[in-house]
Formats: structure tokens, C-alpha cells, sequence
């Protein structure tokens, strides 16, 4: 396609690995395509944003940061969404003054980044996101949401929650209900494969478009060798969040350390040392934090969390895995990739050493496993990617400036 021309692109998210790393090689492309991109970010993830060229625009998040206790998210529905309306009403005025005198020409943001909306309708440019996970099909709303919020609406604190999200849309003069404001973008790139989305036959696809996996070859992150004498490499990873669980890594420990053959890279995170692993066999390497894509790239398994990221990344790599979800959407990613023929959902309360280790062994011994990850990871190749999301996102430029002329 014919570039529109260079312009200044606005991306917006959260301190979170699950929601900006997806949009890193989005990013990187536009600049390399002339564009002047710049990403509001909390100061924490500044410096990974300006690596791919990108202006970082540092504010100050209330949000709990990729280093806290996970315990700082609370245990219920409204622990978990009181938090992203809080900073959104408190970073507003920051982020309008980050961008007074230089309003971009088109507004990217992450799924969680309710003042990017807010901007993008007060500047009167186009709004896409970019979501790193699962979106709304036609009757999602009936079938998920309402059944979901129904006890929460009941309560004193969820209706202080919803008088409170409305009241400050209607100051920013947005009447839009919070929960299509939220839940249904007027356009929006999906940066998953569609082999990831429930009922993707009920997607609106003028609306949303699924360009998959934008990976990169994260060679920044660095490689991982194979060591000598390795039969088979077995991966676990629970991601950057949720990732307090010593007992969990106990049991891995336990399923495979001086298992014949096997070698294990454990990634524990930054709350679990390996010193509560007890006695760790010379099999099992345990680090706070691995080059995961690198591994997987030579792994024969994986024992993930099913977030999106590494749901999708052991899909790209054709990686049987073990999912083993803990929140939010990774429980129907692992549906999902079971769904597939591709994984075993195995709940964490079931996840001694023994089911561990039948569900991968069986894994990788079967020949029909490998046969669907293929076919799927061919089928990944045919989304367009990166390449794709930048062409989109192009085409949403030219249509806004053909409205403002």
C-alpha cells in the first residue's frame, strides 16, 4: 500500500510485560516507516519503549507495578477493576498536559488505557486498539459480562464503582455507557491468533482484525543454548505477574528434576527464590526471569499460565504446552488451547508431580499434537503480523485526515 505520509502516533498503556510487549514490533515498524510515535508509559517500562525508537512520555501510574506482590491486585471482581478506573481519572490531567501543543494524528492504546479514549474524542482523531488478549463477540455481553457483574452491580461498592466511571465520562462529555466504552472499540487490531479467540465466527471483523502474533525476533532479550546431552527441554513459566507460587514450582521440581533425559528452565519470578525450592536436581536451572521466546524456539514443552503472551508464543513456536491458568482470561486460553489438541488444561489445584509430568509426557509423544501445531502455526504465518498492523493502522490515518479535509 501507498504510505500516507509521516505523522505523529500516540500509543497509550499501562507498566504491565502482558499488555506492552505486544505492541513493541507494532510500534518499532511505524517508526521505521517514517512515523513519529510517541508512548505514554509509567517510567518503569520508559526505557524498553525507547528501544524501539519511540519517544517514551513517563507519567506517574497508581497502579501496582510489574515488581509489587500480586497480592496487591486483591482476591475479588471489583479488587481487580477499581484500580484502572482510579488511574485513569488521576493520570487524565497529566496526560492532557504531556500532550498540550503537540496532539498526535491518530491514538493507539491498550486495552486497559481508559484516558487514551478520553484524548482520542477530545483531539477528534481516530482511536485503535490494540488488544493483547481476547475480544467481545456478538453476545458476549449476555453470555459473559452481565452474568459476570450481575452480583457486583448489586452491591454498595459496585455501584459506587459504576456512579463514579459515568460521572467522569460525562465530564470529558463522552455519554457512552462505561461498559461498551470499555468493552467495544471502534476499531481494533487484535494481536492474537484467531485459534485464541472464543467464538471467533461472532466477531465483528469490521470492527476487529485479527493480525496474530507480533513477536519480533526479541533478540534484545538475549538466547538460550540447548545444553549437551539434553533429549528434551521442558519450559516452565507463569509469566510476570502472578508468579508467587513456590509450591507449584515445587511440584515441577519434583515431576521432572533427574528425570532421564529432560532438562528443565524454571522462571520463578522476583518473589520465589530458589533457596523454598528445597533440593533443585542438576537438570533444572531456576531463574527470577528467562528469555522466554528463545527457549521456546528449541523447548519440546511447555508448563505456562495460559496468558495470551505465552499462549500464543508456544502456538508460533509449535510447542505442546501444559496450561495451568491462574486469573483473568487465561482460564478460557486454556480451554482454548486444549480445545485445539494442543495443550492439557490442568488446574492448579490438580497440578501435583505426578499429573505434571503424565500431561507432558503425553504430550510429546504424540504425533497428532505435533500435527495440529503445525497447521496452526502455518495458519499463525497467514495473519500478517506486524507488517499487517502497521498497514491497518496506515489506512486509519489516511481515513482520518480524508474526514478532516
Amino acid at each position: 500500500m501507498t504510505s500516507p505520509g509521516p505523522a505523529h502516533i500516540a500509543m497509550f498503556s499501562i507498566a504491565a510485560h502482558g499488555h506492552v510487549n505486544p505492541s513493541l514490533e507494532v510500534v518499532r515498524e511505524l517508526v521505521a516507516r517514517g512515523h513519529r510515535v510517541t508512548y505514554a508509559i509509567p517510567h518503569a517500562f520508559a526505557e524498553k519503549v525507547a528501544e524501539t525508537g519511540a519517544e517514551p512520555r513517563p507519567y506517574t501510574t497508581t497502579l501496582p507495578g510489574p515488581d509489587d506482590d500480586p497480592e496487591a491486585w486483591g482476591n475479588e471482581l471489583i479488587d481487580n477493576i477499581e484500580p484502572f478506573l482510579h488511574d485513569a481519572i488521576t493520570v487524565l490531567p497529566e496526560l492532557a498536559r504531556a500532550y498540550e501543543g503537540d496532539q498526535p494524528d491518530l491514538v493507539l492504546y491498550d486495552i486497559t488505557s481508559y484516558p487514551a479514549r478520553v484524548l482520542a474524542r477530545r483531539w477528534g482523531v481516530p482511536e485503535i486498539s490494540l488488544s493483547p488478549n481476547l475480544v467481545a463477540w456478538d453476545g458476549y455481553e449476555e453470555e459473559v459480562a452481565e452474568p459476570m457483574y450481575a452480583q457486583l452491580k448489586e452491591t454498595e461498592r459496585g455501584r459506587a464503582y459504576y456512579a463514579r466511571f459515568h460521572a467522569w465520562l460525562q465530564e470529558n462529555g463522552i455519554t457512552q455507557h462505561c461498559d461498551p466504552f470499555v468493552g467495544r472499540p471502534p476499531r481494533s487490531l487484535v494481536l492474537i491468533p484467531k485459534a485464541l479467540q472464543p467464538h471467533a465466527d461472532r466477531v465483528d471483523e469490521s470492527v476487529h482484525t485479527f493480525v496474530g502474533a507480533c513477536q519480533g525476533d526479541r533478540a534484545e532479550q538475549g538466547d538460550w543454548e540447548r545444553p549437551a546431552g539434553a533429549e528434551k527441554v521442558l519450559l516452565v513459566s507463569l509469566g510476570s505477574a502472578f508468579t508467587k507460587q513456590p509450591e507449584f514450582y515445587r511440584e515441577c521440581v519434583k515431576a521432572f528434576g533427574g528425570l532421564p533425559g529432560w532438562h528443565v528452565v524454571l522462571q520463578a519470578g522476583k518473589h520465589v527464590d530458589a533457596s523454598e525450592l528445597g533440593e533443585v536436581p542438576g537438570n533444572v536451572e531456576v531463574h527470577d526471569w528467562v528469555p522466554q521466546l528463545a527457549i521456546l524456539k528449541k523447548a519440546d514443552a511447555f508448563i505456562t499460565h495460559a496468558g495470551a503472551g505465552g499462549s500464543q508464543e508456544g502456538l508460533a513456536t509449535a510447542t505442546p504446552m501444559v496450561a495451568v491458568p491462574l486469573a483473568t482470561d487465561q482460564f478460557g486460553n486454556a480451554d482454548m488451547l486444549q480445545g485445539l489438541g494442543v495443550a492439557r488444561h490442568l488446574p492448579m489445584a490438580e497440578a501435583t508431580a505426578d499429573a505434571l509430568r503424565e500431561a507432558v509426557l503425553a504430550l510429546v509423544d504424540d504425533p497428532e499434537v505435533a500435527r495440529r501445531l503445525g497447521e496452526i502455526q502455518r495458519s499463525m504465518a497467514g495473519e500478517g503480523g506486524t507488517r499487517r498492523a502497521a498497514d491497518l493502522i496506515e489506512e486509519e490515518l489516511e481515513k482520518g485526515r480524508a474526514r478532516r479535509l
